[in-house]
């Protein structure tokens, strides 16, 4: 005969095992895999002429609310688009001035001489966290007008976003020690090169817009990993929308940065998905 009271214990003795057997499992996982990264920062956002035109201010922001940015980063040619958005929704979105009036100036803007009295008059009138992106190479810098841009930036105590390869950024820290950049795209440069950078300027952030070597499926690959474990304060993400289609990307890049974050250590995740981008705001102030 079946002792039904043998019966109940046993069940219920096999269910506590199952419950902490699962917890124990969890509880084992390493802390990257308990993580939810709900906030972003984007570090990489243009709104340009025809990006406003295809996508109106309204629909931007929402767009922007929608992938769960705390914060955006925008510039645009010209600062019209920025300052559309900016007006909207002030606690989101972080200006920063462009130096180009229009599409097409990424190759003559640095020899247009009017381009500094440009950004002095705004910045005498708006709010900026930095100037850029602006595209330079090389001995670039060495020309006066930018020069006097990285005068500007130093002056209004912003950063430099750097579409730049490290020849430029060298030269930048050259010129002015003391001045902060952003490089865009981690100047496109292979992890090897990212580290030596990284490693002679305590000034210099990176972002990862348009980067794609640091995760596969969904991972961090080993050589990205290494690098972010290096330098924990030292990456930003970006979307990169240089052409307006790209905004229907910026949600798509949020949810797949939450997943490659997620297989990082939390304090690390945290750290690209919104905190160094905070730091790097913070750090203007001092």
């Amino acid at each position: 005969m079946i002792d039904r009271n043998q019966v109940k214990k046993a069940t219920y003795q096999y269910f506590v095992l199952v419950i902490v057997g699962t917890f124990l499992c969890w509880a084992s996982q390493p802390a990257r895999a308990q993580q939810n990264i709900p906030g972003l920062v984007d570090a990489h956002i243009h709104y340009s002429h025809d990006a406003w035109e295809h996508t109106p201010p309204l629909k931007a922001i929402s767009l922007l609310r929608e992938a769960g940015l705390i914060k955006a980063f925008v510039s645009s040619s010209s600062d019209q688009g920025t300052q559309k958005l900016y007006a909207l929704d002030p606690e989101l979105i972080v200006p920063v001035l462009r130096p180009y009036r229009k599409r097409g100036e990424l190759g003559s803007w640095m020899y247009d001489e009017t381009v500094p009295g440009m950004l002095k008059d705004l910045l005498g009138s708006n709010y900026y966290a930095g100037i850029g992106e602006f595209h330079a190479f090389g001995d670039d810098i060495d020309l006066p007008v930018l020069r006097e841009v990285i005068d500007l930036a130093f002056e209004y105590r912003i950063f430099l976003h750097a579409h730049s390869d490290s020849e430029a950024v060298e030269n930048i820290f050259s010129y002015n020690p003391e001045a902060v950049v952003l490089w865009a795209h981690s100047g496109f440069e292979n992890s090897g090169e990212v580290d030596r950078m990284l490693s002679l300027y305590p000034n210099l952030w990176a972002d990862l817009a348009f980067r794609f070597e640091h995760e596969k499926d969904g991972k961090v690959t080993d050589e990205w990993r290494r690098l972010f474990v290096k330098y924990p304060d030292r990456f930003l993400l970006g979307t990169d929308t240089y052409t307006p289609e790209r905004w229907y990307y910026i949600i798509e890049n949020a949810d797949s940065a939450r997943v490659w974050l997620r297989d990082l250590p939390i304090e690390i995740a945290h750290n690209i998905a919104w905190k160094n981008a905070e730091e790097l705001l913070e750090s203007l102030k001092k």
